[in-house]
């Protein structure tokens, strides 16, 4: 079962906190700074929603649970 990561990045603060805890999922945006899905993880280049893979889920939920505004969800 694939699940779905999603950030909200109109209220990202750029803190860096997903990027640092899960490099390989997250990265800070070159455009605006905000956090994004890495491409190759992306749905459809929509760099606000990515299919996660099993092997990430614990550290893109650690992001989630560390990110001070709250803005990762991890859908089942």
């Amino acid at each position: 079962m694939s699940m779905k990561i999603v950030i909200e990045r109109d209220t990202c603060v750029s803190c860096g906190t997903c990027w640092d805890t899960c490099p390989e999922l997250f990265l800070q945006n070159d455009g605006d700074s905000f956090a994004q899905i890495a491409k190759k993880y992306q749905i459809d280049g929509n760099v606000s929603e990515g299919i996660l893979k099993q092997s990430l889920e614990d550290c893109a939920r650690e992001a989630a649970d560390l990110c001070p505004v709250q803005i990762i969800h991890v859908e089942e």
